[in-house]
């Protein structure tokens, strides 16, 4: 078990980093139905995150390494292809051409002098959203955004390469989901826990999440892609 979780903790980080579902539960807590809508749109990202992982992983049969140690060659195969896709986000991403809202409209272009940027469609209909709604957007979210959802693929991919047990897969897939959560998640605890006086805070780290969103996703797909690609290279040429 412990191989599997620690294949997957940088995957969850990278993903609770994504700056959408943050600046959308931010947006989501600032309207008359925060109480609801912002836990609502954190359970639909963690539902998203789940669902790409529990697919991949039902896909891959439970097949783990070869009697050399050596993972199957569909799951190098698959890294590569990742790795492939990831750089190519990376530089959209850099080129400032990130499409990564998901659920309906994409990035807002980089802002400019520190100024805010005019957000997509569905950003500016927030006060609109119902629960379920707001559930349904947090699930696209993760599951649909190209970003997310190679990482997800990615990450399950790399449970899928060690040699545990199906009950260990599913736990460090739950590792997974929680990590990826981390992100819109602390805007909801800062609400609940500090109510008004959160309000500074969560515009703040909206502003920032704008500003260095395309930064931020550029060096993640990059990383990631040169650990995918070299994975696969390594496996497949021995």
């Amino acid at each position: 078990m412990g191989e599997a979780i620690g294949q997957i903790l940088s995957y969850g980080v990278a993903v609770a980093l994504s700056a959408f579902p943050i600046i959308g539960v931010v947006l989501m807590l600032a309207t008359p139905r925060a109480r609801t809508n912002g836990p609502a749109l954190l359970l639909g990202w963690s539902l998203g995150l789940a669902l790409v992982g529990t697919i991949v992983l039902l896909v891959s049969g439970g097949v783990g390494p070869s009697d050399q140690g050596q993972p199957a060659d569909w799951v190098s195969a698959l890294d590569l292809t990742l790795g492939v896709l990831l750089l190519w986000v990376a530089v959209k991403e850099w080129r400032g051409g990130g499409g990564g809202g998901g659920g309906g409209g994409g990035a807002p272009p980089p802002p400019r002098d520190g100024k805010e940027v005019p957000l997509p469609k569905w950003m500016r209909t927030v006060d609109s959203f119902t629960p379920v709604k707001a559930l349904a957007l947090g699930t696209a979210m993760s599951a649909l955004n190209p970003k997310n959802l190679l990482l997800s693929i990615a990450a399950a991919s790399a449970i899928a390469r060690t040699d545990t047990s199906a009950g260990a897969q599913a736990v460090a897939l739950a590792v997974y989901v929680v990590l990826g959560a981390l992100g819109p998640g602390t805007p909801v605890v800062l609400y609940f826990a500090l109510r008004e006086r959160s309000k500074h805070i969560l515009d703040d780290l909206k502003l920032w999440m704008e500003q260095h969103n395309t930064a931020i996703m550029a060096v993640i797909c990059l990383l990631f892609a040169a650990k995918l690609v070299g994975n696969a290279v390594s496996d497949l040429s021995s």
